[in-house]
């Protein structure tokens, strides 16, 4: 059997003398794992498109069970993403949590459409890197059934004037009310944050990437959406250290605008 199909490679992995084993996250198929054939030999048509964080038009064949990967013609490889390291170790922190919240086989559009935006924006939008990963962090989250209940204080029903987040249980709660949500670390919020927060989760997904936040509210921001996103997946993802570290001390040229 053949199928045509439009994929993004989360992770390759090298497999004998020539080949790669690709998970795939693709347009109507989920995320699957195929065999790239003879990908790592020199003038190999399967080399573009079986690296990681490339979008590619795919044929795909199946024998046993297995996919292999047959047919591939690069749509989108993200250059400036991949040429510089900060950003490609923020794309690979986005490819690792997509593989873990994506089901092997089961359609999920809106995910695929939330990396594709996220590269895009690292790629071609000049936001803040803390900006690109907040956003992704909570809508991903969003999206995988973790929405935190940003709508009110979960103890008093009332809008919080000094707003706090417990990160454990997902609520949003008053200063005064903290204690009733139950154990579990709690952060605060500016209301500038909250708002950023809702716009995420609530708002237009085309919209995704269009507020602002002053730069100390924004990496406080961005520390506490992966902060929630590592809580749900009960785990740090690897990667997310790697960028950190890397962010931590490659000096960022100024954003005009943020």
């Amino acid at each position: 059997m053949h199928i045509v199909t439009r994929g993004i490679v989360l992770r390759e992995t090298q497999y004998k003398e020539s080949d790669k084993l690709l998970t795939v996250l693709a347009q109507g198929q989920g995320k699957a794992t195929l065999k790239a054939r003879g990908c790592r030999r020199k003038n190999s048509p399967l080399a573009a498109g079986s690296q990681l964080l490339v979008y590619s038009e795919m044929t795909w064949f199946s024998y046993q069970d297995r996919w292999t990967l047959q047919e591939a013609s690069t749509l989108q490889e993200f250059r400036r993403v991949r040429q510089d390291l900060v950003r490609l170790a923020l794309g690979s922190y986005f490819a690792e949590v997509c593989e873990a919240v994506a089901v092997e086989g089961e359609e999920n559009q809106p995910l695929l459409s939330l990396l594709l935006n996220s590269l895009y924006a690292m790629d071609q939008l000049d936001k803040p890197l803390d900006l690109i990963q907040a956003a992704f962090d909570l809508r991903c989250m969003v999206l995988a059934g973790y929405a935190p209940l940003l709508d009110g204080c979960a103890v008093c029903g009332r809008e919080p004037e000094e707003p706090r987040l417990n990160l454990e249980a997902g609520v949003l709660c008053c200063r005064d009310c903290q204690a009733g949500t139950g154990p579990g670390r709690i952060e605060a919020l500016t209301g500038e944050m909250l708002a950023a927060a809702r716009h995420i989760a609530w708002g237009d997904p085309k919209r995704l990437f269009s507020f602002r936040l002053p730069p100390d509210q924004l990496a406080s921001f961005a520390a506490l959406t992966a902060a929630y996103l590592s809580g749900r997946l009960e785990r740090e993802p690897r990667t997310l250290s790697f960028y950190r570290s890397l962010a931590r001390w490659t000096p960022r040229p100024p954003v005009a605008g943020a």
